[in-house]
């Protein structure tokens, strides 16, 4: 029956039937025993929900007298979830290094790799080549370097994302050149090598009123090569790919200030398993 029916049970047009007014003194009294069965009844129904959140709570207790099989059902924990593991604490040119030799080690380097590989400071010569030597492996640093120094400093290539030719942003403009590590899996590994996949948002552009290129949120997965060279986890090659990319909300944009104080309020994160 919907709400609009006031109470039309299929009689014939025109006949409605009411039910029964309520007693306006709350209608006649109960016998005590009656009161008593429903009390009984409400403890009950009450013990039974704290005894069903109980269970549930239990979950994979090792105590649970449940059978393997059903153990054995039960979901498993997220293949991102934190490991309990505390982050690095150690730091070269202001990047967390120092992991430990194993999955997670290799992958909170690839996810904190990748982060100093897309920043803005990837934009400055002399903050470039501390990254460059921090991250990569000896063998390949010198020459991702000058593949690097090429690339930023092609002056067409600055020009179309609205920067000068020395790098930095125009007057009145901040640059914006931020990755944000969303997830991580190890596809392969073993004592001295490991392969991580790092998927991740980026935010990109400039932030200003007069910026003809202004910030914009793309979705990338990074596949790393690391080695175990020094005591640490280094990158020896990499590919990238699009997405995957989820469906955009519709959310207004924010404007150039708002933007702008966002970069410089809010700093990043030491990325960890």
């Amino acid at each position: 029956m919907s709400p609009g029916d006031d109470h039309d049970y299929g009689e014939p047009a025109g006949t409605r039937v009411r039910l029964p007014d309520a007693d306006p003194y709350g209608g006649a009294r109960r016998p005590g025993r009656s009161s008593s069965r429903g009390l009984v009844t409400v403890v009950g129904v009450v013990v039974l929900l704290i005894a069903a959140i109980a269970l549930a709570n239990r979950g994979g207790d090792d105590s649970s007298s449940s059978s393997a099989t059903s153990k054995g059902d039960q979901p498993k924990t997220s293949t991102t979830a934190a490991s309990g593991t505390k982050p690095v604490q150690t730091k070269t040119a202001d990047i967390p290094t120092g992991y430990t030799r194993d999955e997670q080690g290799a992958q909170s380097a690839a996810a904190n790799y990748c982060v100093a590989l897309g920043s803005a400071e990837m934009f400055d010569s002399e903050r470039r080549r501390e990254i460059v030597d921090t991250v990569y492996a000896p063998a390949v640093a010198e020459a991702r370097r000058s593949a690097l120094d090429t690339a930023y400093s092609d002056e067409t290539f600055l020009g179309n994302i609205g920067l000068n030719k020395d790098g930095t942003a125009p007057d009145g403009q901040t640059f914006v050149s931020r990755i944000v590590p969303v997830g991580s899996k190890v596809t392969a590994s073993s004592e001295d090598a490991a392969t991580v996949e790092v998927w991740y948002t980026s935010l990109f552009g400039l932030s200003g009123e007069a910026s003809t290129n202004p910030v914009s949120q793309s979705w990338y997965t990074t596949t790393y090569q690391l080695k175990w060279i020094n005591d640490d986890w280094k990158v020896t090659d990499f590919q990238q790919k699009d997405g995957p990319v989820p469906i955009g909300r519709d959310q207004k944009a924010s404007t150039a200030d708002d933007m702008t104080k966002a970069v410089e309020e809010y700093g990043g994160f030491t990325y960890a398993r």
